[in-house]
């Protein structure tokens, strides 16, 4: 169901280069353009991030105006505008809230507004194919998880925005959507491209042990990390930033400051502490009400006398479908396909994301997308033959039956099991060549395996598991992908860590991963890559991390 959107778990905020608040004063739009360069280590498309930076107030403004309750500035000669919180990795307060539930209120506000222009929504289906007839998308093949049955869906111009991948590891704040479908349907037609799939985000601040999302907002509003001394550490590692560098920064110092015995034990290893306490009830009740709740529903902890415990895990994914400047795949192999927020690598983010950029991005580059995409249905009219449409259509039928019918060994469950702990184990915080050939090695053997599944249920109408067995290959592949981009990137660049190679390399490695499945009976894809474009702002130190 559209409210059920992850989006709605997003909590933080979205930023937006307003300068209304006290803290703000001076910012804008380059200075925000800045900011997201810096954080992405160089890693991103300058004209996307200018692009991104020049809409995101108008962005916010047009939410406003469509009933989003932002939280407001209260008193002094702003009072009643929209009101910044501070972030990591940013010069101003620029990131634009509703408390801590600002994605939850964006998808009430977005739904209800589809709903009042009457646009037709189809819920609680999952296409399971794109429809490709020479180098064009001309729709989809979708299951209504209701009853299990396809339909062809025809379209002039298709746009994928189906989140992360986060459940490709053993630890995530991503909710059990975020699979990676989107990319893997990419893929799966062995001319797409995906860009940049090892670009991986770890968020530092996850509950212990549920994984779910202690936000940003938290440490922007003056909340701090602890260790087991209840001793502040991070300015030991940041000076100047402090608990809110960037986010792969922060990630990293908790692990180096664990990995030196400074952690806490517990049944689910060691972890650090968020101290907010001193923040205050009224605060918390105000400003972060939704991780109060979750602590208490979930944790039996209140965040207003106890400290929570936290611990880094895979939040966010840079990589996904290669789209252009205007969300277009039709420069990367597909014409009339287009992608938007964190499916896509337009490429916003490069190595790493600035926290509240993400939110924005899904409402920028949405409307960018869904602009480019409309002209292209207007200007192109739709020649297809319905051959393309039944061809895909039978061939997704006989692949649903060959897996209710077979008689296979391996469980599709105990296969992604074992595939988010090899993606886990040597493609997580710190990398290392030993480690990732030694998962990428476990991965192409449990893509093998994964084309011998059957399945425990002969229900005959639809059950998840037939919806997990008809991912479970592309789940592997976009793994791979993670792991073999890795391992050949020999350099440090924002969330990618290589111990062996600690340093970035902006002589060698000031370039974007790209992967390509051409060969549907390999069990890796062909990586190429394209140059970064330096438009505006040449590559300096970035003020926090590794130097």
């Amino acid at each position: 169901p559209p409210r059920r959107s992850h989006s709605s778990a997003a909590q933080g905020g979205m930023q937006a280069a307003f300068g209304h608040s006290e803290m703000s004063e001076g910012d804008s739009c380059e200075e925000h353009f800045r900011d997201t360069v810096r954080g992405s280590d160089w890693g991103c498309d300058q004209d996307v991030a200018k692009l991104f930076t020049e809409n995101a107030v108008s962005a916010v403004k047009e939410l406003d105006a469509w009933g989003v309750p932002w939280t407001r500035i209260s008193g002094g000669k702003n009072d009643g505008l929209i009101a910044s919180r501070n972030f990591g990795g940013t010069a101003k307060w620029r990131t634009c809230y509703c408390a801590d539930g600002t994605g939850h209120e964006l998808m009430m506000t977005m739904d209800n507004k589809t709903a009042s222009l009457k646009i037709p929504v189809f819920d609680r289906c999952e296409a399971i194919s794109l429809i490709i007839e020479e180098g064009k998308c001309i729709g989809a093949i979708v299951m209504n998880l209701r009853d299990g049955r396809l339909i062809r869906f025809i379209s002039k111009a298709v746009i994928i925005a189906t989140g992360g991948f986060g459940q490709l590891f053993e630890k995530t704040t991503n909710a059990l959507i975020c699979d990676g479908s989107g990319p893997a349907l990419v893929l799966n037609t062995g001319i797409g491209v995906l860009g940049n799939m090892e670009a991986v985000q770890f968020h530092p601040t996850a509950a212990v042990p549920e994984n779910f999302l202690i936000t940003e907002g938290c440490r922007g509003d003056g909340g701090f990390l602890l260790d087991v001394n209840l001793r502040r550490f991070m300015p030991e590692y940041e000076p100047d930033m402090m608990d809110l560098a960037s986010r792969d920064v922060v990630a990293r110092r908790m692990m180096q400051h664990i990995n030196k015995d400074h952690g806490v034990d517990s049944r689910q290893g060691k972890h650090l502490w968020l101290d907010i306490r001193h923040l205050g009830k009224k605060h918390i009740e105000a400003n972060l009400r939704e991780v109060r709740e979750l602590c208490v529903n979930f944790m039996k902890i209140d965040p207003v006398k106890e400290l929570i415990p936290v611990h880094p895990a895979q939040h966010y994914s840079m990589g996904g479908i290669r789209t252009d400047i205007n969300c277009s795949c039709g420069e990367y192999g597909i014409e009339g396909l287009f992608s938007a927020g964190e499916a896509a690598c337009w490429d916003l983010h490069g190595f790493n994301r600035l926290g509240g950029n993400s939110l924005a991005e899904t409402v920028v580059a949405g409307k960018i997308a869904g602009k480019n995409a409309s002209l292209y249905a207007v200007e192109n009219e739709n020649t297809l033959s319905l051959n393309a449409v039944e061809m895909e259509y039978k061939k997704q039928l006989e692949r649903i039956k060959k897996i209710e019918n077979s008689n296979g060994k391996e469980n599709c469950y105990l296969i992604k099991s074992e595939m988010q702990k090899a993606l886990t184990d040597n493609a997580g915080i710190f990398r290392s060549k030993q480690g990732l050939e030694a998962g990428l090695s476990s991965l192409k053997l449990l893509y093998e395996k994964a084309h011998d599944i059957s399945m425990k249920s002969k229900s005959s109408v639809f059950t998840t598991e037939l919806s997990d067995a008809l991912k479970i290959q592309g789940m592997i592949r976009n793994s791979i992908c993670i792991a073999k981009g890795a391992l050949l990137r020999e350099e440090s660049r924002g969330a990618h860590y290589r111990e062996d190679f600690p340093l970035r390399n902006d002589k060698d490695w000031l370039k974007r991963s790209l992967f390509k499945w051409t060969n549907s009976d390999s069990n890796e894809p062909e990586v190429f890559y394209e140059s970064v474009k330096i438009s505006t702002y040449p590559p300096g130190d970035r003020g926090y991390g590794e130097k």
